[in-house]
C-alpha cells in the first residue's frame, strides 16, 4: 500500500500532502492536549509496532505481496489523532531511510493509512464495542472487524488514486503518463489482496495485541475503553512500565525476517523495469518520477552486507533496528517541540 514516486502525478501528489498538513496540525495539537508528558514512550512505542509490523509482508496468489499496518490498534490505544501522528511518523522514516513509499506521495500514503485506516477502523471500533470491556469478546470482535474494515478502506483509497491516473493524465498518443492501470484493474488487485490476505491479517493483529495489553500492559489503555485501568505510580522505572511491549517489540524484531518469505513485489509498488515487463514500457511522467531519492538502507537492506540469504536477513533486522531507533528519536523530538509550544503558550496568557 505505500505508493511509490511515479505512480501518481505532481496534480494528486502535491494537494494529497497540502492536504496532511492541516491534518498533522491538528493531530499534533490534539495529542498535546490528550496526551500527558509521561504517555510520549506509549507514542513512540506505537511508532515503532506500526514500523515493524508494516515489514511482514505476506505472499498473495499470483506472485504478489502485502501487510499489516497496525494502525487501527493504536487509535484504539491512544486514539486516532495519535494513531495519525505515529503512523505519519512512520511512514516518514520508511520514505527517508528505507525508500519504502515515495517521497512525493508520502502525503497521500499517510491519508491512506494514517487518517482513514485509523478514523475509519476507530469508528467502526466504536461502533461495536460499545461500553464493553476491553478485552471481553466483544471488544475483541470488534477490535477485529474494526482492524479488517480500516486496511480494506484505505486500500480501496489507494486504489481509486491509481486508477484515476490513466483517465486524467495521458501523452499525445493517449498512453498513461503515470500509473498504467485503470480502475477496472486497480480495484480488484489492491481489495483482492487486502480483503482475503492483510486485511484478515491486520484484523487478528489488532485482537490479539489488544488482548495482549489489556493483560500484560494495561497502563497502555488510554482511550476506546469504558473504564480506564488505574495508572502505575510515577517512581516506576520505563522498563518496568513497559516491559511486556519492549520485550513483544524485541520478538518482532527477531521476526522480521519472515518478511522476506515474500518475494513477490506488492501491487502498485513495482519498480520501472518491473512496469516495463509487465505493460511494454514506461510511462513517461512515472520515468521522469521514480527512483529520485537515494535511500540510506534501500528495500530494508544495507548494501556494504553483501548479497546472499544471511546478507538479506541480518539486513533486514538491522533496519528494524534502525528503524525503531529513529522512530523514537523523531517522537522524542516532536514531544519536546510540543513541550516548548507549550510553555511559550503559557508565557504568553
Amino acid at each position: 500500500m505505500h505508493i511509490p514516486d511515479g505512480y501518481l502525478s505532481p496534480q494528486t501528489t502535491i494537494p494529497g500532502f497540502v492536504a496532511m498538513v492541516p491534518m498533522w496540525g491538528v493531530s499534533f495539537h490534539k495529542v498535546k492536549q490528550e496526551l500527558e508528558k509521561k504517555n510520549v514512550p506509549q507514542l513512540a512505542l506505537c511508532s515503532a509496532f506500526a514500523f515493524l509490523t508494516m515489514m511482514f509482508n505476506v505472499p498473495v496468489a499470483g506472485g504478489s505481496s502485502a501487510h499489516a499496518v497496525g494502525a487501527v490498534l493504536i487509535a484504539i490505544l491512544l486514539g486516532p489523532w495519535a494513531a495519525t501522528v505515529s503512523v505519519s511518523t512512520a511512514l516518514l522514516i520508511q520514505a527517508l531511510v528505507f525508500g519504502d513509499g515515495g517521497i512525493m506521495a508520502f502525503g497521500v500514503n499517510c491519508i491512506n493509512m494514517a487518517v482513514v485506516m485509523p478514523f475509519a477502523g476507530y469508528g467502526l471500533y466504536k461502533l461495536i464495542a460499545g461500553k464493553s470491556e476491553p478485552g471481553s469478546g466483544r471488544s475483541l470482535v470488534a477490535a477485529f472487524l474494526g482492524g479488517y474494515f480500516g486496511l480494506n478502506l484505505a486500500a480501496f483509497c489507494a486504489s481509486v488514486e491509481f486508477g484515476i491516473q490513466p483517465l486524467l493524465f495521458t501523452d499525445a498518443a493517449g498512453q498513461p503518463l503515470y500509473c498504467p492501470y485503470p480502475l477496472s484493474v486497480s480495484i480488484p488487485s489492491m481489495m483482492f489482496a487486502h480483503g482475503l490476505v492483510a486485511g484478515p491479517i491486520e484484523g487478528i493483529i489488532t485482537a490479539v495485541a489488544l488482548a495482549y495489553i489489556v493483560k500484560l500492559a494495561p497502563n497502555l489503555l488510554q482511550r476506546g475503553v469504558s473504564r480506564l485501568p488505574a495508572q502505575e505510580p510515577e517512581k516506576v522505572s520505563f522498563f518496568k512500565r513497559y516491559k511486556p511491549i519492549l520485550i513483544a517489540l524485541l520478538v518482532l524484531v527477531v521476526l522480521t525476517p519472515i518478511g522476506l518469505i515474500a518475494t513477490g513485489t506488492a501491487w502498485g509498488e513495482y519498480g520501472t523495469d518491473e512496469i516495463k515487463d509487465m505493460v511494454g514500457y514506461i510511462p513517461k511522467g512515472m520515468a521522469q518520477m521514480a527512483d529520485k531519492w537515494n535511500a540510506l538502507m534501500p528495500d530494508y537492506s544495507l548494501p556494504a552486507l553483501g548479497d546472499g540469504q544471511a546478507a538479506s536477513i541480518g539486513g533486514y533486522i538491522l533496519s528494524a533496528v534502525v528503524g525503531i531507533a529513529v522512530v523514537g528519536l523523531l517522537i522524542f523530538l516532536l514531544s519536546k517541540l510540543f513541550s516548548k509550544n507549550s510553555k511559550a503558550a503559557g508565557t504568553h496568557e
